[in-house]
């Protein structure tokens, strides 16, 4: 059932809160979590304190607001990725290549989110947007566990004793999430050697994958090739904005 359109109110409140959101997440990148001032914020945007505090409570909430809008883009993103007709790698691939692109997309998500899962501020937060958080996350984790499932059911996977679908899922997330949070928060990494984080982070993957004896194991499959297709086929336009393929 189709909902029905916005009210000009109601796309009015829409708009101005997206305006508070949009110069939120220029303060929080430039300054930081104390950076971030209500009063600030109404000043930027000719807004009085009451329009704001109408929006959001707190400045804790406008940070929580911010991390649902990209974990929500994230999540289209797996679901875009998950529908690619292929091999359940394959299909773990193009999961690989929508992080990627959120990533590079979104850079500031990984900040953001490290403030808000600090416990004194996540405590400040309403049960609603937790709620919305805790739900992105876990359907991300849920279309990740769907593309495992599928690979031991088409036999191309099988795990060794004592391995959960869930510990794989636990431990592709850890390197994924680990690799970007370092790559969008450290400047250091050309220095340490690491020239070309993304690649790196995407032959980490593959050794993973291998290790586990999902197949095709990258020794006997083109993934150079299906990354292209997937970036033709599934996310054109996100590979031409993060010029990425």
């Amino acid at each position: 059932m189709k909902s029905s359109p916005l009210t000009r109110k109601q796309r009015e409140i829409q708009e101005r809160q997206e305006k508070i959101l949009d110069v939120s997440r220029t303060m929080l990148r430039e300054g930081g979590y104390h950076g971030l001032n209500m009063d600030r914020i109404a000043a930027e945007l000719e807004y009085s304190k009451g329009t704001i505090y109408g929006h959001f409570s707190c400045k804790e909430e406008i940070i929580i607001a911010l991390a649902i809008q990209t974990m929500e883009k994230r999540m289209e993103l797996f679901r875009r990725a998950a529908l690619f007709r292929g091999s359940s790698r394959e299909r773990m691939t193009a999961i690989g290549l929508a992080v990627e692109l959120f990533v590079l997309l979104y850079p500031d998500h990984f900040m953001v989110e490290r403030i808000i899962r600090t416990e004194s501020i996540w405590l400040k937060t309403s049960e609603e947007r937790r709620t919305a958080t805790n739900h992105f996350e876990n359907d991300c984790f849920g279309i990740v566990g769907g593309v495992v499932r599928d690979g031991i059911t088409r036999g191309e996977l099988v795990l060794p004793d004592g391995m959960s679908v869930e510990d794989l899922v636990f431990g592709l997330w850890a390197l994924s999430h680990g690799a970007y949070t370092i790559m969008t928060t450290n400047d250091q990494l050309v220095v340490q050697g690491v020239r070309e984080p993304l690649d790196a982070t995407r032959r980490n993957y593959a050794m993973i994958l291998d290790g586990a004896q999902w197949r095709p194991l990258s020794s006997e499959h083109d993934y150079a090739a299906v990354y292209r297709q997937i970036a033709q086929e599934i996310f054109p336009d996100e590979c031409r904005r993060a010029n990425r393929g």
